[in-house]
């Protein structure tokens, strides 16, 4: 199906001190995030809980938009984001 849409999730791995950092970069980081949205390029994102050591990005854009946005980010320029990976996502529902 080449009209489907392609995804694919930039995966961020988070410092132990993440939670204590985040506060002074949260609102350029979220005006990123928000401009890609914008554009229809990021569909959803946000931190996993409990332990707070993993944030999903899911995308509908080109891998290198994808890391072009995580190369600028700046959680990911401050260290607050140890490492990221972006993988294809297969999606059969929804």
């Amino acid at each position: 199906m080449s009209g489907a849409p392609q995804y694919a999730v930039l995966e961020y791995t988070l410092a132990d001190d993440y939670l204590q950092r985040r506060a002074a970069l949260r609102e350029e980081h979220l005006a990123l995030a928000r401009a890609a949205h914008e554009r229809g390029e990021l569909l959803l994102a946000g931190a996993l809980p409990d332990p707070h050591d993993r944030a999903l990005l899911v995308w509908t854009a080109p891998r290198e938009v994808v890391e072009r946005f995580a190369e600028s980010d700046p959680y990911v320029v401050h260290g607050l984001v140890t490492s990221w990976v972006v993988r294809p996502w297969a999606v059969v529902v929804g």
